[in-house]
């Protein structure tokens, strides 16, 4: 299990199971943990949810695929608890 700050300074849990759920989800994501703890501790955006989740976007120009927005979705339980839900990077539409 990794622990990293969020913006709002809550710890963040990223346990290997929910590892093993954004990488089955998202096979190229396999090689991106170090990017999801960036995305997590220095988000350029943070959006809420529609059920209290927490959505944090970091821009990277170069990734094994593209230039891409990586989400990672987390709730802050508490100033002292917060989890990873997942997180992935998947263009539906781009202008």
């Amino acid at each position: 299990m990794i622990i990293i700050k969020s913006h709002n300074q809550v710890p963040v849990r990223l346990t290997d199971e929910r590892w093993k759920h954004i990488v089955l989800r998202h096979p190229e994501m396999d090689e991106q943990r170090e990017r999801v703890l960036e995305t997590l501790g220095k988000p350029d955006i943070i959006q809420r949810g529609d059920f209290g989740e927490l959505l944090a976007l970091r821009f990277f120009k170069q990734t094994p695929l593209t230039s891409k927005f990586l989400v990672v979705v987390y709730k802050e339980v508490s100033l002292e608890d917060g989890f990873i839900l997942t997180a992935g990077r998947r263009t539906i539409w781009k202008q």
